[in-house]
């Protein structure tokens, strides 16, 4: 039985591009919470957010928030709140062990459940959310940035409900957009609260910008966060023009997942190697062996959403299914 160790060892490691910001500048907040800057214009307006470092190891969006607190962002209309997440996991990222600090305790990225909030048990990452969730529960629109343990295409996760593919539709970028329902192992940020709430007129969206580690990486999470704040009227697109990028003259597509693959073993592998949003022709195409048991698709231009054996376990999932949708979405107007 082959540990995670070695699977890892087998695996193409991947340069570090970016240089990692000292965000302790902006320990002391502005609300009584570290790492949290929030900004009201005086203007009525949606409360918009931009969270960063849900997971320890994902620089990019650390490297955006960091810019815009440099920049010195500010609303013209409504409230606006720069954040960072799990701070403690970034500060000990060790560039030897890369994928050690995603989180030190629990995935911050699944405690978002009120039960578990209130509850009695304790972690780095619960004491963390506990802490950004009074901050949190005002927000209207919220940008998560996330980044991925491939090199693949970036993509937008924007969860179960239709105004989340109706919000990604109107901000226009990535190029894919997943509707998903989560995890089954917890409840994730851009889940919480109103954001999942079809009668809410709350909102979230979940960009994974690419590799963690990546120039482009880093590009796609800046141009992302500043679309995402014009299109939510925050501030104006003069004020942010230095971080987008020009437009991709392709349409954006829509994939729903309809499963997950959880490894059985740990002798898990793919028949290629596979880095996220390959599409399977046809139904019954061995993608995978779980040990003995091949795993194939079921069926005809089935999608692989973020394959990868990194953080392979028995539980984990390695790679989801998706079918392509077609939709099409309204245009949101905030």
């Amino acid at each position: 039985m082959k540990t995670l160790e070695q699977v890892r060892a087998a695996l193409k490691p991947y340069p570090i591009e970016v240089e990692f910001p000292d965000i302790r500048r902006w320990q002391t907040g502005t609300e009584g919470v570290e790492y949290v800057h929030s900004f009201d214009s005086g203007v009525p307006g949606p409360h918009v957010m931009i969270m960063a470092l849900t997971h320890g190891n994902e620089v990019s969006g650390a490297i955006t928030v960091d810019a815009f607190l440099k920049r010195e962002l500010r609303p013209v209309r409504g409230r606006l709140t720069l954040a960072f997440g799990n701070v403690e996991a970034y500060h000990r990222f060790d560039p030897q062990n890369i994928d050690a600090t995603r989180y030190l305790d629990e995935d911050m990225n699944r405690v978002w459940l009120t039960d578990k909030l209130d509850g009695d048990l304790d972690s780095v990452e619960l004491r963390r959310a506990r802490q950004l969730r009074p901050v949190v529960e005002t927000v209207d629109l919220l940008l998560d940035i996330h980044s991925m343990h491939e090199e693949a295409p970036p993509v937008m996760m924007c969860g179960a409900q239709s105004k989340g593919l109706d919000f990604a539709a109107t901000l226009g970028v990535p190029q894919t957009v997943v509707v998903d329902a989560g995890h089954a192992n917890g409840r994730r940020l851009r889940d919480f609260g109103g954001f999942d709430d079809p009668a809410s007129a709350k909102n979230a969206l979940l960009i994974e910008t690419g590799q963690h580690f990546s120039r482009r990486s880093r590009e796609v999470a800046l141009d992302t966060a500043a679309r995402f704040l014009v299109t939510t009227g925050a501030v104006k697109e003069e004020d942010v023009a230095e971080f987008i990028r020009p437009a991709a003259s392709q349409p954006q597509r829509f994939l729903e997942v309809t499963s997950p693959v959880v490894a059985r073993s740990m002798d898990f592998s793919f028949v290629e190697d596979f880095r996220g949003l390959e599409v399977i022709e046809k139904a019954g195409t061995v993608i995978a062996h779980d040990g003995h048991t091949p795993i194939d698709t079921p069926y005809d231009h089935c999608v692989l959403v973020q394959p990868s054996l990194r953080h392979l376990g028995v539980g984990v999932t390695v790679v989801r299914l998706a079918r392509i949708l077609d939709v099409n979405p309204r245009q949101l107007s905030f």
